[in-house]
């Protein structure tokens, strides 16, 4: 197979996937995003790197993040806002940190593919990418890539997506957005 041909199957993959997510849910994350005094992050693995992106992302716009685990990262509050990655809701770190901001009286939202995994009991919001587990659940989207790949990218761009509508509501000036760069480069 070429790559044009690869390429068409991931964005077709991407594009059923994202039309999927409940807006609904997406419009009460931004919310909880614009009220948190912080916006916390934790995942592993790809999970991970995708949502350091959107923390990045959303800093650019003026919201504070922190990746969980980074050495300057502070206490978190009842003010703050943790968002869990973890497709299946069982990974045991992102559990584990959950868990313990909710004894802290922080929102907790869980972005992931299984509503009724051991995260829900520690969420107070659930965003479902709808994309093929092992589970078998009812509405997944089949995929033609390794592992949770799909996964990985639609949470990427549900942050960008996040932020756009951020940037929109705001009425934030494009270029304005520069001075948050890194300027160490």
């Amino acid at each position: 197979m070429g790559f044009k041909s690869v390429e068409k199957k991931i964005v077709n993959e991407i594009a059923a996937t994202l039309d999927s997510i409940a807006v609904e849910d997406v419009e009460q994350l931004v919310a909880e995003i614009e009220k948190a005094e912080r916006v916390f992050f934790v995942g592993v693995g790809r999970v991970l790197l995708s949502l350091e992106g959107i923390a990045k992302r959303l800093a650019h716009l003026g919201v504070q993040t922190v990746v969980v685990g980074q050495i300057t990262e502070p206490a978190i509050t009842e003010n703050d806002l943790l968002i869990v990655g973890s497709g299946s809701g069982e990974s045991s770190f992102p559990l584990a940190i959950a868990k313990k901001a909710k004894s802290f009286a922080a929102t907790v939202a869980h972005i992931g593919s299984n509503a009724n995994s051991s995260m829900k009991e520690h969420t107070d919001l659930f965003i479902r990418i709808p994309v093929q587990t092992k589970l078998a659940l009812p509405g997944e989207i089949p995929s033609v890539q390794p592992m949770t790949s799909l996964f990985e990218q639609c949470l990427l761009l549900l942050g960008d997506s996040i932020a756009l509508m951020m940037v929109e509501e705001k009425e934030i000036d494009m270029h304005s957005l520069w001075q948050y760069h890194a300027n160490l480069e």
